[in-house]
């Protein structure tokens, strides 16, 4: 088994730091290859749960705030 120490004094910096590189990617694509993409259907569907729930929180967090600035009004008189 070589020794990592001489190793790493045979290369440089950017040697090293392309290898890292090289390295991640290398392993980034392995794991996209092993994940269970959803079908264009499913992938549909959940987009629009998504933007229905951000809807939904929109007019919550709307109202709440105008209640609140109704309130807040009241109190300070303005």
């Amino acid at each position: 088994m070589p020794d990592t120490r001489s190793m790493r004094q045979g290369t440089n910096i950017f040697q090293r730091f392309g290898n890292t590189v090289r390295k991640f990617f290398s392993e980034t694509v392995g794991e996209l290859k092993r994940v269970s993409w959803p079908s264009r259907q499913e992938a549909i569907r959940l987009t629009e749960i998504v933007i229905a729930v951000i809807f939904l929180m929109a007019l919550v967090l709307g109202g709440l705030d105008w209640v609140y600035a109704k309130i807040f009004g009241a109190i300070l008189g303005g």
